[in-house]
C-alpha cells in the first residue's frame, strides 16, 4: 500500500514557475515508477510526466516537453515536478500516482494515487 500527498500547487502568472511535491508512505517507493497527470475543469485527465523507479528514465508529454522536469529522491520518499515557463493552458489539478507498469501513461495502469494539487496559470 502507498499513499500519496502532493503539495505546491497556487496561482502564478504565465511565464512563472511552481514545483510540486509529491510525498509518498510506505517503504516500497523505490519499487514504483511515478507519474504526473493533470485534469482541467471539462477535461479528461491526461498524461504529463513519467520517472521510472531507478529514476534513469523519464517521458514527458508533447505539451510539457522542455518546460517541466520530473525528479525523485528516492531517500525521502518524494517525487517532484518542476514547472518553468507556465501557460494558461497549464492549469488544472495535478495528480501524482505511482504504479508497477514501467514509464506507462496510462492513467488505469497506475494503482495509487494522491488526492491532487490545484494549479493556475493566470494571464
Amino acid at each position: 500500500q502507498v499513499q500519496l500527498v502532493e503539495s505546491g500547487g497556487g496561482l502564478v502568472q504565465a511565464g512563472g514557475s511552481l514545483r510540486l511535491s509529491c510525498a509518498a508512505s510506505g517503504r516500497t517507493f523505490g519499487s514504483y515508477n511515478m507519474g504526473w497527470f493533470r485534469q482541467a475543469p471539462g477535461k479528461e485527465r491526461e498524461f504529463v510526466t513519467a520517472i521510472g523507479w531507478g529514476a534513469s528514465s523519464t517521458y514527458y508529454a508533447d505539451s510539457v516537453k522542455g518546460r517541466f522536469t520530473i525528479s525523485r529522491d528516492n531517500a525521502k520518499n518524494t517525487v517532484y515536478l518542476q514547472m518553468n515557463s507556465l501557460k494558461p493552458e497549464d492549469t488544472a489539478v495535478y495528480y501524482c500516482a505511482a504504479g508497477l507498469r514501467y514509464g506507462s501513461r496510462r492513467s488505469n495502469e497506475y494503482d495509487y494515487w494522491g488526492q491532487g494539487t490545484q494549479v493556475t496559470v493566470s494571464s
